[in-house]
């Protein structure tokens, strides 16, 4: 009898803490979780261990618009994580988190623009989006993020969750009808992609169009420059995080480069601009600083692969 009451009071015992370790997993993750659940998560890839992070058994994980399992991909190449480059847009009220990072592939640097969805304590997506061979150039810029995207928005300045989602979600629709007005682009709006400013650069004394280079975010978009960008797909802006005034989309650019040439408007000497190209697509991620409803930085990088490509997520 004594045995009995022993063996039931042990399965009672696993039982509450069965149900004390699921509770506390299902509580929502907060700014500092969602943080740290990034790093978890790198450190697990760079371990070449998926047992070292809160994966869920049916996890999805897309890495450069193909599915992945644990253990492959970058889970298999990651050979360092980032160290001073590393820019978080947590969102509690999604439970997911946007990343920006560089981190190091075979012993070779690289960007990653990550982001996870937690559910229940368990990751149950992973979205990889890595853009190798960095340009030397450009690897200067990649040392560490510029000072705003960690710089608390004071409250004054600060938007709501729902008007940075908005703001972010405009600047794709702005980029797509090429008008500039379509988006809330302050006079200081500065775009960095893959490491390379490609806005309010240094007027140059050179080629015409070296000048769109040296135009603020509104302005480039006006001149017409990006006619060749057929759509946009994929958009999915989910991720904000009021404290930085940071939001974080992903989006998959289509051009079919049908027309090689097309005019262009405000460029001195120029209203031609020809691009012979062949089709392709350029999945991207962008994160967002936003104050004051307007958006100041713009922190980008993507990728080229084939025209038409899938994304992964069908």
């Amino acid at each position: 009898m004594k045995n009995k009451t022993v063996a039931i009071l042990a399965a009672f015992a696993v039982a509450v803490a069965t149900s004390a370790s699921a509770s506390e997993g299902s509580k929502p993750c907060d700014r500092n979780c969602l943080k740290n659940l990034v790093d978890t998560y790198i450190d697990a890839m760079v371990a070449h261990d998926p047992g070292k992070a809160p994966l869920a058994r049916n996890i999805t994980i897309v890495e450069n618009i193909k599915r992945i399992r644990p253990g492959e991909g970058l889970w298999k190449t990651a050979s360092a994580p980032p160290t001073t480059f590393r820019i978080y847009v947590p969102d509690p009220v999604a439970q997911q988190v946007g990343f920006i990072g560089v981190m190091q592939s075979e012993g070779k640097p690289i960007q990653i623009g990550l982001r996870l969805k937690v559910e229940n304590g368990l990751i149950t997506e992973a979205e990889h989006v890595i853009v190798h061979n960095l340009r030397e150039s450009s690897l200067k810029n990649l040392q560490t993020p510029r000072a705003a995207f960690s710089a608390t928005v004071p409250e004054p300045y600060r938007d709501s969750r729902g008007r940075l989602l908005k703001i972010a979600a405009d600047y794709y629709d702005a980029l797509d009808e090429n008008n500039g007005r379509l988006a809330p682009f302050a006079d200081d709006c500065v775009r960095f992609e893959n490491g390379m400013q490609t806005s309010r650069n240094p007027v140059p004394a050179d080629a015409p169009f070296g000048i769109t280079g040296s135009l603020g975010c509104a302005a480039q978009l006006d001149t017409g420059i990006f006619q060749y960008i057929d759509r946009i797909d994929n958009r999915r802006v989910w991720i904000a995080d009021e404290e930085t005034g940071l939001a974080f989309g992903l989006s998959h650019f289509r051009h079919s480069m049908e027309k090689k040439e097309f005019r262009v408007f405000g460029v001195p000497g120029q209203e031609v601009r020809k691009m012979d190209f062949a089709p392709f697509d350029l999945p991207a991620v962008h994160v967002f600083k936003i104050w004051g409803g307007q958006i100041h930085e713009i922190e980008a990088l993507g990728f080229t692969t084939s025209y038409n490509s899938p994304t992964g997520w069908e």
